[in-house]
């Protein structure tokens, strides 16, 4: 059946070749309808983020970008502001047919570290076209936070499609009724399941954290262990209103609770430009059973990491901020996200990083 791989078709692709490693993939690398890629065990310092372009590899091409290499061994900083280049442990061989799509991990993007994984001959970011093969590289910017960085660290994720699976307006509708894809208020669905910001306090008027510019470096493998504080401000509002400064980095809230059913995942998509001049960044995939009750939520919020451009910019609450592009599963997953597989994000509200404690 058409559609996104799950996690068993995965595994087949393993097994029949068309995904490959250079070391033994790891318990919990599978996810319900995804794969994490693993850092290789070294950096290139490039002078600029690139594509590889028709016909040409990521290797020629770090060749004249690159600055310097770093170990990766026993751990490095990868600085903020810097781009750095990463060979990644995974390859592949894909079936004709079949095509992949990479994106950033929920961790990753709530750290504004920006990673894209691009390949040889490749003329987009994040996507892979059916039949391609070859290595994989993630190319990683620390936008807020300089990171630790270490071999086999999983920053970027990878999904498989057979065929169509985007769900059109009609059938996104047709399978809200179904299944009440939002709570919170109501369905705007075009292009996508719409989904606004939410700027009515709380507890405390705590509407949402920004990043303080001048910190010290996040260990991506200390999990819990840090202080908000030292990395971010708390703000908050009595005016269901919030002003964005440009260059800044939020983490905010939807208003919308979402629910993936199982038969099903979700990709976080940037709304209209023309709605302001700021960027809600589209980090991760939604799994299938992401806020489904038998899989232990009842629906679950959306973090938005948002970017501020050009001039300051006023967000009201319940303004639509992105959207959710649903796309239908070739099969349903043997493990739900959520049911048993120690989810970090399961119904979750305005949450930072697992970093944080």
């Amino acid at each position: 059946m058409p559609g996104v791989l799950a996690s068993q078709q995965i595994e087949t692709l393993i097994a029949t070749g068309g995904l490959s490693a250079g070391t033994d993939f790891v318990d919990g690398q599978i996810q319900p309808a995804s794969l994490d890629l693993r850092l290789g065990t070294v950096a290139y310092r490039v002078r600029a983020s690139f594509l590889a372009g028709e016909g040409r590899s990521v290797a020629s091409r770090i060749e004249d970008f690159e600055m310097h290499r770093i170990d990766l061994t026993d751990g490095a900083v990868l600085e903020k502001g810097c781009v750095y280049v990463v060979p990644l442990m995974e390859s592949l061989s894909l079936p004709n047919g079949i095509q992949a799509i990479a994106n950033a991990k929920s961790s990753t993007g709530r750290l504004d570290l920006l990673t894209r994984v691009i390949t040889d001959g490749g003329t987009e970011f994040d996507r892979i076209a059916p039949g391609y093969s070859g290595p994989l590289y993630a190319e990683i910017c620390p936008r807020s936070f300089s990171v630790l960085a270490r071999p086999g660290m999983r920053l970027n994720q990878i999904r498989f499609r057979d065929g169509r699976a985007v769900l059109d307006d009609d059938e996104l509708r047709a399978l809200h009724e179904a299944e009440t894809l939002v709570g919170g208020g109501p369905a705007v669905i075009s292009e996508g399941l719409g989904f606004s910001v939410d700027l009515s306090p709380g507890e405390g008027n705590l509407v949402g954290y920004r990043a303080k510019p001048h910190t010290g470096v996040i260990d991506l493998d200390r999990i819990g262990q840090y202080d908000p504080a030292d990395f971010w401000e708390q703000l908050y509002t009595d005016t269901r209103q919030l002003v964005l400064d440009p260059g800044a980095f939020y983490i905010l809230v939807s208003r919308e609770a979402v629910h993936i059913p199982p038969g099903y995942a979700a990709e976080m998509a940037p709304y209209l430009a023309m709605v302001g001049e700021f960027r809600v960044h589209y980090a991760g995939f939604f799994d299938p059973g992401f806020g489904h009750a038998a899989a232990g939520g009842t629906g679950a919020r959306g973090v938005l990491e948002v970017r501020c451009h050009e001039a300051p910019f006023v967000l009201e609450h319940g303004q639509v901020v992105g959207r959710l592009v649903y796309e239908r599963m070739s099969e349903i997953p043997q493990q739900l996200y959520g049911a048993g597989i120690a989810s970090n994000y399961q119904g979750q509200g305005l949450k930072l990083s697992k970093h944080f404690r």
